[in-house]
């Protein structure tokens, strides 16, 4: 009897304990960059971090593959991940270059697909160039600091980013520091090399994770694609196309639909991400204002027109970049003149690219023999082809004598051969049966004089 009353209990015990065995199973939070680090990689980070807090996930997971993108957009990255009191980890699969080697030092730990790299840090331009050390020497403060943070060797760090930092049988005076995932398990600065997330778990002493992918909505995927740099760009492009075909030819059609929608796409995700305040979209409609009232209020071309074409620009450039108010970032040593720069010259290169682009199907769709130029009435009607404005067959009279029918006083009519035709006498008048010759024929109308 007891060892049935035993049975029973340990049976009971084991099936009350077994949802909280379950429960706890270790949660982790996983989401992945594929691409360079901009805007859609910061929100996919905020998005991850957010819910990683609410949702009380014990791991938040990064798989990351990258050749490097924005510095301001990989430094706000870095905090988020610095600041969050979730562990995080990071799998390379493959690339964590420049912006991805300073993401992945400021995870707790990181793991490395075989062959895959981190490094080569330096700021680059468009170009692939190094830059000048001014635009280095932060890079290199947030690669140290990061690495200080959580335990790395901060030399290493700085050697990504700082060719003369040489590090005996590291890092060659000269070169920019790039390890291969061997190279960086041997020196420390990963804590293994593993062919997939899931062994990334399990050398992190995570058996049995609860794996929770990051998804995200149709609008999620819409921003991500809008906030794109290149895709803002385009749509810059858009709206100053639109304003310029707009301000040529007055009136609601399709290049008003063109502006308006670009204008919307622009600042509809930005503002729904606290990218864009209000007073930067009443800055662009003040932009916009002046300039109507510059082509259909004021006469020329001057303060009014200029002045909305300056806040326009203001507005878009403000909107692009990470701001609270005229702040731009609370680290004294961000490079702020270099970051908004970056973005005036998007704004005005997209925005001269616009215009002239605009200035090219202008031509085409006026001047060409195209499927539009067809919608616009610009046939030229010519004389060799039969158009004409007037009728030319009375110029054949031109010389030949008549007498006047009615009262020429000045204008009536005279009669040629039994032609009754409209004239008009140059001097003077004329009663019916005056003898008149015609002098000449100019719009449409005979001329004559008594002879």
């Amino acid at each position: 009897m007891k060892k049935l009353l035993f049975t029973v209990c340990l049976g009971l015990a084991a099936f009350l304990l077994s949802p909280t065995l379950s429960a706890q199973r270790t949660r982790v939070y996983y989401y992945k960059i594929d691409d360079n680090i901009s805007k859609p990689a910061l929100r996919l980070t905020e998005k991850a971090v957010k819910e990683a807090e609410a949702g009380n996930f014990d791991y938040l997971f990064l798989e990351l593959n990258t050749f490097g993108g924005e510095l301001d957009a990989a430094d706000k990255i870095r905090t988020l991940l610095l600041n969050t009191g979730v562990p995080s980890m990071v799998f390379i699969n493959n690339n964590a270059a420049s912006a991805g080697a300073l993401i992945s030092i400021a995870c707790d730990s990181i793991y490395m697909m075989p062959g895959a790299s981190i490094g080569a840090a330096s700021v680059v331009n468009q170009e692939g160039e190094i830059m000048p050390d001014k635009y280095q020497s932060y890079m290199r403060s947030l690669m140290r600091t990061t690495a200080e943070h959580n335990g790395r060797n901060p030399n290493i760090a700085q050697a990504m980013v700082d060719p003369d930092v040489e590090i005996p049988d590291i890092s060659e005076k000269g070169k920019v520091l790039t390890f291969t995932s061997e190279e960086a398990e041997h020196h420390g600065f990963c804590e293994g090399v593993v062919s997939s997330r899931e062994e990334a778990m399990a050398a992190a002493g995570i058996a049995q994770p609860e794996i929770h992918e990051q998804e995200l909505s149709a609008v999620d995927k819409i921003i991500n694609f809008l906030v794109n740099p290149i895709v803002s760009g385009i749509l810059i492009m858009c709206i100053v196309g639109g304003l310029y075909f707009e301000l040529q030819a007055p009136g609601i059609g399709l290049p008003t639909i063109i502006a308006v929608t670009a204008a919307l796409l622009f600042f509809a995700p930005h503002y729904l991400e606290g990218l864009a305040a209000h007073w930067e979209i009443l800055i662009f409609l003040a932009g916009i204002v002046l300039l109507m009232l510059e082509f259909f209020v004021v006469p020329g071309f001057g303060v009014t027109g200029i002045s909305g074409i300056i806040l326009i620009i203001i507005s878009l450039v403000l909107t692009l970049v990470f701001n609270v108010g005229f702040k731009f970032n609370f680290n004294p040593e961000f490079n702020v003149s270099a970051y908004v720069s970056k973005m005036t010259i998007l704004v005005l290169a997209s925005s001269l690219a616009g215009f002239f682009l605009s200035l090219w199907l202008g031509k085409k769709l006026i001047l060409a023999e195209t499927r539009f130029g067809s919608l616009a009435l610009r046939t030229e009607l010519e004389s060799g082809k039969g158009f004409t404005s007037q009728d030319m067959k009375n110029e054949q009279f031109v010389g030949q004598e008549g007498i006047a029918h009615t009262i020429l006083r000045p204008s009536g009519k005279i009669n040629i051969n039994g032609d009754i035709l409209d004239a008009t006498i140059e001097h003077g008048f004329a009663e019916p049966g005056d003898k008149v010759r015609v002098t000449r024929f100019e719009n449409a109308q005979l001329f004559v004089r008594k002879v």
